[in-house]
């Protein structure tokens, strides 16, 4: 977006006073054509203020400026404070670009903290990432935060057409300008420092990305300590602060202050620290410090020592001309507070980089219809016009209509007779093949009803359970009866349970030629499957009783040359099932409970070994065990940072706290019933501190194991699905 007129008037209305620039842009030079720093007789935020004081400061404010300046032409963009604001940054999976904003929306909903109808939000494409996914900002504030910001623009008949957040703001001017040092390297990242009266606006631009955080400390919080140590008034307070140099209590002001400093380094450097966490290549080139707390002595000073980097305070803008008619000496008195209105002025000149408008949709829309009110008087004369020379040749097209009349009512006539002649027709040649289709219908579903609750029956019923593994009985009842206590008494990792939470058997007409799907995967929360799509009705009770799992059916046209395996010549075709089934164990040894070797003993047998054993019972016998083409599994240990089968445990966060002594978020997947950690983990003492090893790094205590196994079964029965149970099977 861009100013209409060629300038703009930028405000921001902070709480100690208000600002604004009047910029302009010609020949490719922006220039200040008019600035004004207006202080509030009283600090908006101080305890003092009676009811509805605040409301008159801001008022009598901006009433002088508009007494002060000529302000009706141009357009006018302000500020919105971080704290009552909101900014986020996602990535969004490669897609067609028509299709963005359906997604964005939908990302809108669940990223802003509030009911969506609430507030009034924007979004803005911020490029592309390594990957190829699109990143993208996503901006709000809550209705009544901005409806009564505009409130008291409005009493003073100021029309108000931009609304941006403050830092982004602040992004829009370092990036303008100083696009020399961000453009030597997307690694550069220049550090804004802005210190208003209740909050500090932390801001990380570099030359792709922008990152804030809204620190609740200010200015105020100077004065509060102050306040309380020399038991004075608010306003007394924040006198003193000012005059702390030249006072003779000068020792013992900034001693009440220390505690203060040292907290707001310690926020700036924490806040810092998870920006690296995050953007490891970041290398910070300086801090700029702006607004009324970078006017207190050694502030600055103590960040530069905290932070160990070049802390500087600007006292002019490189990009930006002076009007003649300004008074450069005035101007550069101010520099320091003019940041923010610098950064507005841009994006209301175009020249901006994010270009977000907060501003409700019901003004834009007013503001836009405002402006073309002459063309819709001229549209309107010209609907009249072209009314009355259609209301004209309507009447004469009825008049022509009505004189046809008779001649329309026989062709109606004969149409309709035409129409129920043929529908009769069509009705008795249709009888008789409606009435057999019907009764195959009725038919088809009873074929083979049972066979897939069989298979699922057949391969639950090997899994650890009383029958199978009796010397841990108690804990299998233990868990049907959700006996919380009694489980956890037995060691986690003694545990001799397989959790299944993804089943899919699939029919295919000749096994040796039916391929594996394979198993839903997921990575750090981010869900990847097979790529042909199906429905999955639900398994049975059993499954969702016992497990808690997901389970998908099927049928598989295997055709020769498919991806199962090579026809042996001579070999009889086989129907059968192709199985993948995914889960997780607590167990130390899961191969002793997958696939123990050289076991004899049918006690000793593990699930793979009851598998091969199934005959006695099932009419299923397990299809070339020792054949990696229809036989295979795979065993990792759960880690929510690598890919793994979906479904497995619940995504949680604890605390942990660094080398450092900073304490930073670490998910971790846990078991749903029991509440344990089932994931590989950071390695931590009693205290919550992680473990180091010799070398000083982090040590990581693997937990349970999750599997995949494909397999595929011989179904040794004679007869096989028609078409019609396909069919019928495809549409359940």
């Amino acid at each position: 977006m861009a100013s209409k007129t060629g300038a703009i008037w930028a405000i921001d209305l902070g709480n100690n006073s208000l600002k604004a620039l009047q910029l302009s842009v010609a020949s490719g030079v922006v220039e200040v054509i008019g600035f004004d720093t207006i202080q509030h007789s009283k600090i908006l935020t101080s305890n003092e203020l009676q009811e509805g004081e605040k409301d008159e400061l801001i008022a009598l404010s901006l009433r002088q400026l508009v007494s002060r300046n000529d302000m009706e032409t141009d357009e006018i963009i302000i500020s919105v404070p971080s704290q009552n604001s909101f900014a986020r940054f996602v990535n969004l999976p490669p897609v067609e670009k028509k299709k963005i904003p359906e997604i964005v929306s939908f990302e809108a909903t669940q990223q802003i903290p509030f009911d969506i109808n609430n507030v009034q939000w924007d979004w803005q494409m911020m490029g592309e990432t390594e990957s190829g996914e699109n990143r993208v900002g996503i901006f709000a504030i809550k209705n009544d935060e901005i409806n009564s910001l505009l409130e008291y623009f409005n009493g003073e008949g100021i029309q108000v057409n931009y609304v941006q957040m403050a830092p982004m703001a602040l992004y829009n001017y370092v990036s303008y300008d100083c696009i020399d040092i961000l453009e030597k390297s997307n690694n550069n990242g220049i550090i804004i420092i802005d210190i208003g009266a209740e909050n500090t606006d932390l801001v990380v631009c570099t030359n792709s990305t922008v990152w804030q955080r809204s620190i609740p400390m200010g200015g105020n919080a100077f004065t509060k300590a102050i306040a309380e140590a020399f038991k004075l008034h608010f306003e007394k307070a924040e006198k003193l602060k000012r005059t702390a140099p030249m006072s003779k209590y000068a020792r013992q002001i900034y001693q009440a202050m220390k505690p203060v400093f040292t907290d707001l380094a310690s926020e700036v450097q924490r806040s810092l620290n998870f920006y690296s966490r995050s953007y490891p290549d970041t290398k910070f080139c300086k801090v700029m410090a702006f607004g009324g707390g970078t006017k207190m002595r050694g502030l600055l000073k103590y960040l530069q020592q905290t932070l160990q980097v070049t802390v500087e305070k600007p006292d002019a803008f490189k990009r930006l001309a002076l009007s003649p008619d300004i008074s450069a000496a005035k101007f550069h008195e101010n520099v320091n507070d003019f940041s923010i209105v610098y950064g507005l002025a841009l994006q209301g000149l175009g020249l901006a980089e994010i270009e977000s408008n907060l501003l409700p949709s019901t003004i834009s829309r007013s503001i836009a219809w405002a402006k073309k009110t002459k063309y819709f008087v001229a549209a309107a004369f010209l609907i009249l016009l072209v009314s009355l020379m259609s209301f004209g040749r309507t009447l004469y097209d009825k008049m022509s209509y009505n004189s046809q009349e008779n001649v329309r009512s026989n062709i109606k006539n004969i149409i309709a007779e035409a129409r129920d002649s043929g529908s009769k027709l069509t009705r008795e040649k249709n009888k008789s093949s409606e009435s057999a289709t019907q009764i195959e219908n009725a038919k088809a579903p009873f074929r083979h009803r049972d066979i897939i609750p069989l298979v699922t029956e057949a391969i639950l019923s090997q899994l650890p359970n009383p029958t199978n593994n009796p010397q841990q009985k108690e804990l299998y009842n233990a868990f049907d009866e959700g006996n919380i206590r009694a489980v956890k008494a037995i060691p986690r990792e003694e545990r001799e349970q397989l959790f299944v939470t993804s089943l899919d058997i699939q029919y295919a007409d000749d096994i040796a030629f039916a391929s594996f799907e394979g198993a839903e995967f997921q990575t750090g929360g981010q869900r990847r499957g097979p790529s042909r799509k199906q429905k999955k009705p639900t398994l049975t009770d059993l499954l969702q009783k016992k497990f808690g799992g997901k389970a998908k059916f099927g049928l598989q046209t295997t055709k020769k040359g498919g991806g199962g395996g090579e026809k042996i010549e001579g070999e009889t075709i086989k129907p059968g099932f192709v199985i993948t089934l995914a889960g997780y164990t607590p167990y130390k040894n899961p191969i002793k409970l997958i696939d123990p070797v050289g076991v004899d003993n049918p006690e000793e047998w593990g699930f793979i070994t009851r598998l091969m054993n199934l005959e006695e019972k099932y009419p299923f016998q397990l299809y070339k065990r020792d054949n990696k083409n229809h036989f295979q599994y795979k065993i990792e240990p759960v880690d929510i940072a690598k890919e793994m089968p979906a479904g497995i445990g619940e995504t949680k966060s604890r605390e942990i706290i660094s080398r450092d002594g900073s304490k930073y978020q670490e998910n971790v997947i846990m078991d749903p019933m029991t509440e344990e950690i089932i994931s590989a983990v950071s390695a931590v003492d009693e205290d919550g501190r992680e473990k180091l090893n010799a070398m000083g790094n982090p040590i990581t205590e693997e937990n349970d194991y999750w599997f995949t196994i494909n397999l595929k079964f011989v179904w040794q029965n004679d007869s096989k699905p028609s078409a019609q149970e396909k069919s019928d099977s495809e549409a359940m």
